[in-house]
């Protein structure tokens, strides 16, 4: 008679396990494509109602993913989604990619990660295996998640018990030439032998996966790759406020630079940081590294920095208004692109939300034009009740100002430069249009 461990990876051989992923979202649904794609059948949960009755119907609510790409598995027999987390039982793999955002004193929030681990106590069975992936501080997956599953009274890392892991998502919305199943994966379980069978899982469905020493690890190289970014950024943002002093084009001056062929990675200022990862992590990290007594001054200064470029955007704006005898109050004011990257309808965390809220505090009238992004709806910090707008030469002169937030490829940059009275542009969108500059302001 095969244990139930035998037996989970014998399933997993084979690709008979059925894979369970929880929360649907910009991690969740290509995760669950990719295992779908390797041949596994595969549910997926999630609290939002409106999300399982799209897939159910085969539509895909992320644009940016394509309308084909949940239609196969809709009509397959082997995707199901359900918001009855009752059923994790029927799951062999349940794989966990829930929000873990900040809370409002830049704290980590993980009720979510924590609901959900109490979630899968309720039905957890010998010889499953679970793997968190939401972004989150290390020793999260041992001191937080194993706890709660371990009061389902089964063992972790037994023959007769279940397994657990860490797996870091490394999404990219937007980027087409590197799907999920491409994407190198990092393992690393509570125990060497959690650790072994989530990387016999994963392998299955992506190309190449690395098993590190630990949960620990995995979550700690998680963090280190975006507090990476989040500090490069921060850097050429602090570079910006000082070169556009001196009159010296920041973004002329990263092209420059890039031209070195070692030593040099390009990053590029902007009006803050989006998206899930970079905006949160360094403030995970630090959170932690005061648990244990330790300073991390390079990064909160970093994320000090990046969180001021909203202010120091709109700072520009209101000295390029005072200069043609206007102010802040009582303009009326164009966001270009609601999205936190280029042609996506991500706006997580995105800076555009931070401008408006800040020009609506100065007593501005601000309107949005995204494409991809027809109306906000409610988050956890905004709730801004708007629609985009039409971009029409009309509607672009009828602005004190136009703040270009997002360069989407969709905006017909020469458009705005002919017909805008005054741009203030933080993504060098407008560097190669034709005529007068005079109007365009950077930022």
């Amino acid at each position: 008679m095969p244990t139930p461990r035998q037996t989970l990876e014998a399933r997993i051989a084979d690709r008979s396990a059925t894979v369970a992923v929880i929360g649907l979202g910009y991690v969740g649904l290509p995760l669950a494509r990719a295992f779908f794609g390797a041949g596994f059948r595969v549910i997926g949960f999630d609290i939002d109602p409106k999300k399982i009755e799209s897939l159910d119907a085969g539509r895909n609510y992320l644009a940016h993913l394509g309308h084909d790409f949940v239609r196969e598995m809709a009509d397959s027999g082997r995707f199901e989604a359900t918001t009855d987390f009752a059923r994790l039982s029927e799951a062999d793999a349940v794989l966990s990619c829930v929000p873990t955002p900040l809370g409002d004193n830049l704290d980590p929030d993980l009720s979510y990660v924590e609901q959900t681990a109490r979630d899968i106590a309720k039905t957890l069975r010998p010889g499953q295996l679970v793997a968190l992936e939401s972004t989150t501080y290390p020793r999260t997956t041992r001191d937080v998640m194993l706890p709660a599953l371990e009061s389902s009274g089964l063992a972790c890392g037994d023959n007769d018990g279940f397994f657990l892991a860490y797996s870091p998502e490394r999404e990219d919305p937007g980027r087409h030439d590197r799907p999920t199943e491409t994407i190198p994966k990092l393992v690393g379980g509570v125990d060497d032998l959690s650790g072994t069978i989530a990387h016999a899982l994963y392998s299955q469905a992506v190309a190449d996966v690395i098993l590190v020493s630990s949960a620990e690890v995995a979550e700690s190289a998680k963090l280190l790759e975006n507090i990476f970014r989040a500090v490069n950024i921060a850097l050429v943002n602090e570079m910006k406020v000082v070169l556009t002093e001196m009159d010296i084009d920041v973004f002329e001056v990263v092209r420059a630079a890039s031209t070195k062929p070692f030593g040099f990675m390009p990053f590029y200022p902007g009006p803050g940081l989006g998206g899930h990862c970079i905006p949160i992590d360094p403030f995970y990290f630090a959170w932690k590294a005061r648990q244990v007594g330790q300073p991390t001054r390079f990064i909160e200064l970093a994320g000090e920095v990046n969180r001021s470029m909203p202010a120091y955007v709109i700072g520009r704006l209101g000295e390029a208004l005072g200069a043609r005898g206007g102010s802040v109050r009582g303009s009326r004011v164009l966001v270009l692109g609601l999205a936190y990257k280029p042609d996506v309808d991500d706006v997580r965390e995105s800076p555009s939300l931070e401008l408006i809220e800040q020009l609506r505090a100065l007593g501005a009238h601000v309107e949005y034009n995204d494409p991809h992004v027809p109306a906000t709806h409610k988050m956890r910090r905004y709730d801004l009740k708007m629609e985009s707008v039409e971009l029409t030469p009309d509607a672009l002169a009828a602005y004190d100002a136009v703040v270009v937030s997002t360069h989407h490829a969709a905006y017909d940059w020469q458009m705005v430069a002919d017909h805008a009275r005054l741009i203030v542009d933080t993504r060098d969108a407008l560097r190669n249009v034709n005529g007068k500059r005079d109007h365009i302001v950077m930022a």
